[in-house]
């Protein structure tokens, strides 16, 4: 049977409706609305935001100033109140030379006294001031031969004596390593070596005790720079 004779109720598989434009401009705007309605919704069911995060993360700028003035002034509580640019350097004081050998101790000797301690080494070893200061003498002084005295304040000297060549002179202001003089053999000496003595008020006291106390042992070749 042909579509001609078929009758008219019989069913001819589904077909499209055509919905009228200002009905699917409705729909639309419906469908709009309650997506915006939805949105709203979450939004107001969102967590707030948290006070710990970093300034960066929470964009909250307003109190920069005032945690780098509480982070500064711990900082200054903590080491007083000059910077660490402005603080002095400390009080160094180091080995006379590096490699010598310990001859000769402060005391009596051939009844007299010998003030000061005999460090060995070949001829022309250099060494240094032990700590910074203004030399006062830089030349030669009798039985110390070729001789260097550094003043370093409070009243202490120190003396180093029988160099072979003076590296300094008076009036000069040394740091503590400094290079002054080589060591050698002239005045009242038996061998090339370095005769290190500490005055305090014009007096020779027992150097060792008093570099210990500095933190330099002369017998054990160490030096504590950092103390």
């Amino acid at each position: 049977m042909d579509e001609a004779q078929q009758p008219p109720h019989a069913y001819r598989g589904r077909r499209r409706v055509e919905l009228p434009r200002t009905r699917l401009a409705a729909v639309f705007t419906t469908a709009v609305v309650g997506a915006g309605i939805v949105a709203l919704g979450v939004s107001t069911a969102l967590p707030e935001p948290r006070n710990d995060l970093s300034l960066e993360a929470s964009g909250n700028f307003d109190d920069i100033t005032t945690r780098a003035g509480a982070d500064d002034r711990a900082s200054r509580s903590r080491t007083g109140s000059m910077s660490t640019v402005t603080m002095p350097a400390p009080d160094v004081w180091v080995l006379p030379m590096q490699r010598y050998t310990l001859t000769s101790f402060y005391g009596e000797r051939w009844g007299r006294l010998h003030p000061g301690v005999d460090l060995g080494a070949p001829q022309g070893t250099p060494f240094n001031a032990v700590a910074a200061g203004k030399v006062i003498l830089c030349r030669w002084n009798g039985g110390y031969g070729y001789n260097v005295m550094i003043e370093h304040g409070d009243g202490i000297v120190t003396v180093y004596g029988h160099a072979s060549k003076l590296l300094c002179k008076e009036g000069q202001l040394v740091k503590a390593g400094d290079r002054i003089a080589l060591t050698g053999n002239t005045g009242h000496s038996f061998g090339a070596h370095l005769h290190f003595e500490v005055r305090q008020h014009d007096k020779p006291i027992e150097p060792l005790a008093f570099m210990r106390k500095h933190g330099v042992d002369i017998q054990k070749h160490t030096e504590d720079i950092y103390r």
